[in-house]
């Protein structure tokens, strides 16, 4: 089925693209290129870093603190070891700053002696060795000697604040007291892995010239080459990276590389030979960042229709150590807490704070998936005390064009709340099968109310139940952060006559490798097959900025388009009008290389005040609905995710079978944040470290999953696309708690919805719902 247009005033089925996998048509078949790396990591033939062979190459480790908080003392080396046949590195052996370069300079490279250590597994030493079984066997006979200090655990404890923001508009006070329903509620969040298929790794090789090339697995390796830059006192020349073969990322090789490759880096200079980092799973799990845990707290206020009159949202947000990324994490999700809905006075209130547990930082949804699943929350449980259905409570308040957000934007363009909903509703039948899962219940119980209380058993021991969820995720980076990037992408028409496209994003399974080759070959008017993807490498590409915020397609992909269309006005133009396809290759023998580089220029009419929160948050926004639908045993209380419909739109759909994998992974993983997903924690310890212990949805979990794309172009980009990796991860949690509620009539608050949580719910532990004018409920 084509895909349409979204345009003003048509149908909404007429705008969609429904992708189902029974009647998916692969590659070329479908007009749309195959992926450029598919047959080689199908057939095995990838390397990923650890098969990558460098002759002489020794292997590193990192000695790690064992306690939450101490003051590290000493360092002590087994004095009947020959430490002389391997490298040891410590805080002492740093030749540049002692920091891991981010946002905060707060993080060191290696505990100091004298230092604090802030966490279990931070890093303290590093050790080298020719072979694996020396390290094995020597790491044990390095002890720390450390002075305990009192560990904070609870983030609303901290006094040590990293960020926090307040965004007001109107005045919530006033219409509180007018309201005709007032719902309070409080949502936790926990820790969520990312679990990429392969571990972070790093080989770093040292240079004749006091330089290091890094080679490994990453989502930005600008990133990482500013890390080194600072840590290592090593020029732009000197600090080269390399990104190859990368197995997953999901925001957790964002900025936690940096750390791995400086370790190796330190490693290898002192060895002066090739050193390899790679870590397993185990290490990868303890040591990594995770996605924040949260805290979020709501007070609505609604008429009795259901219209939103007033939001007063706090949001708590655990940043572990150290600050990472979270003031950002904590900036989009406190500008999403509100949800896709129109309120005339809101206040969003957030804070990040420490905790001696390890670092939190990038993972999908960036923050929003944790302040979204509470703000829908919050709209399913005012509609079952309003008597309005979860549908018709969304199509009361959902934007629409002319709408202004919280921090003053004024929503001119793309904006597709109305079309996802109705859509996702359509597709469900959501309505007829919600009244249908209360008949059930009511029969079941002989009244018309759900039951719940005491367990059921007999003929009664499953139950069925459909769940709606609505979102929006803002496009590309928060505010002025575009700008203060100023990205750089080229396309170049290479002496010999290649064509190839240069920036430094990365492949990292969705598809990068092979949507900027469509969209070059595209503008120039030739075959894919002859546009080639340069290698993410330092020494080779500009900074395109990183990886992340759904913003490669979008925000790179338009410098990219501009590139291209730059480099075919400048042959044409050198052969009087001879059209690219026929002129590039003679005017490569003529005139040598060409190449243009395309710096990213702010979008017109966004304007936004980091001072005050205020204006343009985001250029443009995406926007989800799911409907899932669940079946819970209802004497073990454990829930089955059997359907998701997943509605998504995304801009403009570049490569239908790509961004349908977007969604349908990114919808997996929300449905494992939702039900399994949990990391458990004793004093600021991982006790479930293992594969064995940290669950995540395999395929005998997956549910079947439909993709409905909707395209609404954002006019700022020339191909209209907006990014859709992150926004499936925003609306499946809700929309599976929801299905939960429907089948059980218990509403879970905390993520995961564990079977020991629902448990404990239907024995009566249960929201409060008292309601009236002005009073809480």
């Amino acid at each position: 089925m084509p895909t349409r247009t979204l345009t003003p005033g048509t149908d909404v089925l007429d705008r969609a693209l429904v992708v189902d996998p029974g009647q998916r048509v692969p590659g070329r078949a479908s007009g749309f290129p195959l992926r450029r790396e598919g047959p080689a990591k199908l057939t095995g033939a990838a390397k990923y870093t650890d098969d990558l062979v460098f002759p002489g190459a020794w292997f590193g480790t990192t000695i790690r603190s064992s306690e939450a908080r101490a003051t590290l003392r000493a360092i002590e080396l087994d004095p009947d070891v020959d430490w002389s046949k391997v490298v040891v590195a410590t805080a002492a052996d740093i030749p540049g700053e002692n920091i891991v370069s981010s946002i905060k300079d707060d993080q060191p490279l290696l505990v100091p002696i004298g230092g604090e250590i802030r966490h279990v597994a931070e890093p303290v030493a590093l050790l080298a060795a020719p072979d694996r079984e020396t390290l094995r066997r020597l790491r044990g006979r390095i002890r720390l000697v450390t002075e305990p200090l009192e560990p904070v655990f609870d983030p609303e404890l901290s006094d040590h604040v990293f960020a926090e923001y307040d965004v007001k508009h109107g005045d919530p006070s006033a219409a509180f007291a007018e309201a005709d329903l007032v719902l309070e509620g409080e949502y936790r969040v926990g820790h969520q892995e990312q679990l990429y298929i392969e571990n972070n790794a790093m080989i770093a090789v040292p240079g004749e010239d006091g330089g290091i090339v890094i080679h490994g697995s990453m989502q930005c390796p600008y990133y990482v080459h500013n890390a080194l830059k600072r840590a290592l006192q090593l020029t732009s020349v000197q600090a080269r990276v390399i990104q190859e073969e990368t197995g997953g990322g999901f925001g957790g090789k964002e900025e936690f590389p940096s750390v791995l490759a400086l370790h190796a880096s330190l490693l290898a200079l002192k060895a002066k030979r090739p050193v390899r980092m790679i870590y397993e799973r185990h290490e990868d799990i303890v040591a990594t960042t995770k996605r924040h845990p949260a805290v979020v707290r709501h007070r609505t206020g609604f008429a009795k229709d259901g219209t939103l009159v007033a939001q007063d949202i706090e949001v708590v947000m655990d940043g572990g150590a150290y600050c990472t990324l979270t003031p950002v994490v904590l900036s989009r999700g406190v500008l999403h807490a509100g949800g896709p809905y129109r309120c005339p006075n809101v206040r969003l209130r957030g804070r990040a704070t420490r905790t001696n547990t390890a670092p939190n930082g990038a993972f999908r949804g960036f923050g929003a998936p944790q302040t979204e699943f509470a703000a829908e929350m919050q709209m399913n449980r005012a509609a079952e005390l309003l008597g309005i259905s979860p549908a018709e409570i969304r199509r009361r308040n959902v934007y629409v064009l002319g709408d202004t957000t919280p921090t003053g934007q004024l929503l001119r363009e793309s904006v597709a709340g109305e079309e996802v909903l109705e859509l996702a509703l359509g597709a469900s039948l959501f309505e007829r099968v919600r009244e249908r899962t209360r008949r059930e219940a009511a029969q079941r119980t002989g009244s018309g109310t759900i039951p719940t209380g005491p367990l059921r058993t007999g003929n009664e021991r499953r139950a069925t139940g459909i769940g709606l969820a609505l979102a929006w995720h803002g496009a590309g980076f928060t505010g002025s952060g575009e700008v203060h990037l100023a990205s750089v992408a080229s396309v170049e028409l290479a002496a010999e006559g290649r064509i190839r496209v240069l920036t430094a994003n990365t492949e990292m399974g969705q598809g990068t490798k092979t949507v900027f080759p469509q969209m070059v070959a595209t503008e120039l008017g030739v075959p894919v097959d002859w546009v080639e993807y340069a290698p993410q490498d330092t020494a080779e590409v500009l900074d395109s900025g990183p990886t992340v915020a759904s913003r490669t397609v979008m925000v790179v992909g338009k410098l990219v388009i501009l590139a291209a269309r730059r480099l075919k006005e400048t042959i044409e133009g050198r052969s009087n009008g001879v059209p690219f396809h026929e002129a590039f290759r003679d005017d490569a023998r003529e005139h040598g290389a060409t190449r243009i580089d395309q710096k990213f220029e702010p979008y017109p009419g966004v304007v936004f005040d980091d001072a005050t929160y205020m204006g343009d948050a985001y250029p443009a926004y995406g926007w989800a609905a799911a409907v899932a639908t669940v079946e819970v045993d209802l004497d073990t209380c454990e829930v089955q995710v059997v359907d998701v419909i997943a509605v998504d739109d995304v801009g403009k759909v570049i490569h239908p079978i790509l961004c349908e994998g977007q969604v349908e992974g990114g919808t997996l993983q929300a449905v494992g944040y939702a039900t399994i997903e949990e990391m458990k924690l004793d004093k600021g310890r991982y006790l479930n470290d293992r594969l064995a212990t940290y669950l995540i949805p395999t395929a005998l979990d997956a549910p079947h999953i439909r993709s409905i794309l909707v395209e609404a172009p954002y006019s700022g980009s020339p191909h209209g696309a907006k990014g859709v990796g992150e926004l499936p991860m925003d609306v499946g949690a809700p929309a599976v708690v929801a299905a939960i509620h429907d089948a059980t009539g218990v509403w879970i608050h905390d993520l995961p919805a564990t079977p020991e949580k629902i448990l404990a719910a239907r024995h009566g532990e249960r929201a409060p719902a008292a309601v009236g004018p002005g009073k809480a409920a």
